[in-house]
């Protein structure tokens, strides 16, 4: 199980640069690794999926019949960010975040993008995600999407590129925090000797974020977080987000509008709610609005958000911004909007609506990956070089009856990272998400985030909902 004769291979490695060459940040852990003893490895990486497993670090994955709650895989070797790179991810990401925010405001407002012939029309009206129930909205201070999970890839040459924005209910941030202090538990000597950025004061910015979007003059607003309920795969985090910020967990049958104003059942009477931070989708949120057979949501609840008394993190509507359609125009938002140059790359992207682009992706489905505009979790998905006749040619079918659904991308050659598989030590793909808080006046770009790492050999689908796992992700800083 040693790191010496570790070899990264044509891939770029997090961790070494060549066979025993550490790059210069993991260095430190490289060496603290190589002196443990022997087998102590997997003996901690043991001990800490057995934690994770006893704090209730769960997922359940909808297409499974058996709706069994699963452990979420954990790998107890790190992920690491050098200062120098971090610094430049962050201003990246601040600038993607301000762009996507004066999208939002402008197809929902004046709509002068699409007027100044930038982005179709019928694009953004065909995007499941765009809700005409939003035309008109003005959101507190401006803000659509107060918490964004941004998902980034390195390729064979370091760079990083931006692979899906995540603004309606982005997760995993839970296990951001809950990796982190499994990880201090098992080795807390190399957190003494790293320094590495804290993680754990993620639950207080987010609270900060939420308290921001109170109507005004209020001595106590009160903040909830809305969830589903209990069979939704991301449970765990609604309720351990919750119970970090000292707030309630409700669901929809817990709240209702009276007088105006959105009020939460409880053992005293009826108590105001003023800020609602929501992990369930915009078509649930309000069954006079959306979706009429919705028990997961609150009638009336949009009314009463439209007239500004009550606040909703992320904004309703977000979402036409997770169109996988639409992040192929993120690079001219940003252009168009910030009158910059991307600071971030985008994937180069195939558009299927495009006639030229179609014939171009219905060629080439062997090279390419396919990829649904509006599923995520790694589903509606063809990985193109691993792929099947059958698969193909069903996909072929798929993006010629409805091409707009569908975009393709080439297969990049993502980043990997050592990894613990069955005792040894192998080089894993991974990506991350990193988690963004916009408040307006500032956006809040939190050190790290999830580190998804495939633990099949060779595959590059990270997702957990497709047998990916996580890591520690350890930002450094500068002094």
């Amino acid at each position: 199980m040693s790191l010496e004769n570790y070899n990264p291979e044509s891939f770029y490695d997090e961790l070494f640069s060549d066979i025993g060459s550490p790059r210069p940040h993991a260095a430190s852990l490289i060496q603290w690794m190589q002196n443990l003893p022997p087998e102590s490895l997997q003996q901690h990486h043991d001990t800490a999926q057995l934690a994770l497993f006893n704090l209730g670090v769960t997922f359940r994955v909808y297409s499974d019949q058996q709706g069994v709650e699963r452990i979420f895989p954990f790998d107890i070797i790190p992920r690491i960010i050098d200062a120098d790179d971090w610094q430049a991810l962050e201003k990246a990401l601040k600038q993607r975040i301000k762009a996507l925010n004066c999208f939002l405001t402008d197809i929902y407002g004046p709509q002068q993008i699409i007027k100044d012939g930038k982005i179709p029309l019928e694009i953004i009206e065909s995007a499941s995600g765009f809700l005409k129930a939003c035309l008109g909205i003005t959101p507190p201070a401006g803000v659509w999407c107060h918490i964004t999970g941004t998902d980034l890839v390195r390729d064979k040459d370091g760079t990083w590129y931006v692979l899906e924005d995540n603004l309606r209910v982005p997760s995993g941030i839970s296990y951001v925090l809950e990796n982190r202090r499994v990880m201090k538990s098992t080795f807390p000597e190399i957190f003494q000797t790293m320094n590495i950025q804290p993680v754990d004061d993620y639950p207080s910015h987010l609270l900060e974020t939420l308290l921001n979007l109170a109507p005004p003059r209020l001595p106590n607003p009160r903040v909830v977080v809305l969830s589903p309920g209990i069979y939704n795969s991301a449970y765990f985090e609604h309720s351990y987000l919750a119970q970090q910020m000292g707030v309630e967990l409700v669901e929809g049958r817990d709240l209702i509008v009276v007088d105006g104003y959105l009020q939460m059942r409880t053992t005293k009477g009826l108590e105001r709610v003023d800020v609602i931070y929501r992990r369930l989708d915009d078509e649930f949120l309000d069954p006079q609005v959306f979706r009429p057979d919705s028990f997961l949501g609150v009638p009336g609840l949009m009314e009463v958000y439209r007239q500004g008394r009550v606040a909703l993190a992320n904004a309703p509507g977000t979402g036409v911004a997770d169109d996988k359609v639409i992040y192929a125009y993120v690079p001219d938002m940003i252009r168009y909007y910030l009158d910059e140059e991307p600071l971030l790359a985008s994937v180069p992207t195939y558009l299927c609506w495009r006639e030229k682009d179609r014939e171009y992706v219905l060629d080439h489905l062997s090279e390419l990956v396919v990829k649904s505009a509006n599923e995520a979790g790694g589903y509606g998905m063809l990985m193109g070089p691993s792929s099947t006749a059958a698969e193909r040619e069903e996909f072929s079918d798929k993006i010629r009856t409805h091409p707009r659904n569908y975009i393709a991308q080439p297969v990049l050659s993502l980043s990997r990272v050592p990894t613990l598989i069955d005792g040894n030590i192998e080089g894993r793909h991974v990506d991350l998400r990193p988690y963004i808080l916009n408040r307006g006046e500032e956006i809040y770009v939190h050190p790290g985030g999830l580190t998804r790492v495939a633990l099949t050999k060779g595959s590059l689908v990270v997702n957990s909902s497709q047998g990916g796992g996580s890591k520690d992700t350890w930002v450094l800083s500068k002094s």
